[in-house]
């Protein structure tokens, strides 16, 4: 088969920028994600194909899978829907933000890969190699005051890709990883705090040059593209202007006089 990947979380930032991305570069893409609306418009502009599915529901999940073998399977997946709420402490955090972020960032990663790696299979053609990317993020890696729930749930994505990777040892199936950082989207931060527009550009005041949806498209792309023996394992991705997920720099990047180095 040719090469044909399905987008999770299309309708908008990362996952919208990646469908453009892999259609440019010749791909097969079929986005997913609950907004109809914007599926259409995604698909009117780039020639994608699209299917509707909450992910946190398993007859969702199994429909997309039964509808990509009846038009023409699949060779990668790119599992990109997710997400955050709220920045509140583990004592006053709330166990519905903790299982929203649970559901979406981790049983629904599940959910996919365990329907749709038969297809990956069946899409290997010798010498070939079939790809499971996922987006985590910094956040997954290490923790941060105010993380809560969205550590917990990044940290559970991050652990399923580490163990998977070893399940499938043997196998022509990469499983990828990206985890970037301060990734300035039109929802993210948004969604985080509840559509609070003051808080959410907060994030980014004074950030020069904060990611955007397309820088991460972009390395998304290089990554299924390398020659089948590459693997790359992970891919962690930040500006230049966060040192650490905990450390960002607000204000001009300069180079400092050498008595004043740190």
């Amino acid at each position: 088969m040719g090469r044909r990947a399905v987008v999770t979380g299309a309708s908008s930032g990362i996952g919208e920028a990646t469908v453009r991305a892999l259609r440019a570069s010749g791909w097969d893409v079929v986005g997913v994600a609950r907004r109809r609306d914007r599926l259409e418009a995604l698909a009117d502009e780039t020639g994608a194909e699209f299917f509707v599915a909450d992910l946190t529901r398993q007859d969702d999940v199994d429909a997309l899978a039964a509808w990509l073998r009846d038009t023409g399977g699949a060779s990668t997946l790119v599992n990109n829907a997710g997400g955050a709420r709220g920045l509140d402490s583990v004592e006053n955090g709330t166990p519905d933000d903790w299982q929203w972020m649970y559901d979406v960032n981790v049983l629904a990663v599940k959910r996919v890969i365990s329907a749709l790696l038969p297809l990956l299979r069946e899409s290997v053609t010798p010498g070939g190699v079939a790809d499971i990317v996922t987006v985590t993020s910094i956040a997954g890696h290490t923790a941060y005051e105010g993380g809560g729930g969205y550590n917990v749930a990044k940290f559970g994505t991050r652990t399923l890709l580490e163990v998977l990777r070893l399940e499938l040892s043997g196998e022509p199936i990469r499983v990828l990883e990206i985890a970037p950082g301060m990734v300035h989207t039109e929802e993210f931060s948004l969604n985080r705090f509840g559509g609070d527009r003051e808080r959410a550009d907060g994030v980014y005041a004074s950030v020069p040059d904060p990611l955007v949806a397309d820088d991460i498209s972009r390395v998304i792309v290089s990554m299924i593209e390398q020659p089948a023996h590459v693997s790359l394992d992970l891919v962690v991705i930040k500006p230049v202007a966060q040192s650490a997920v905990h450390k960002v720099h607000r204000g001009p990047l300069e180079v400092r006089p050498q008595a004043h180095r740190a």
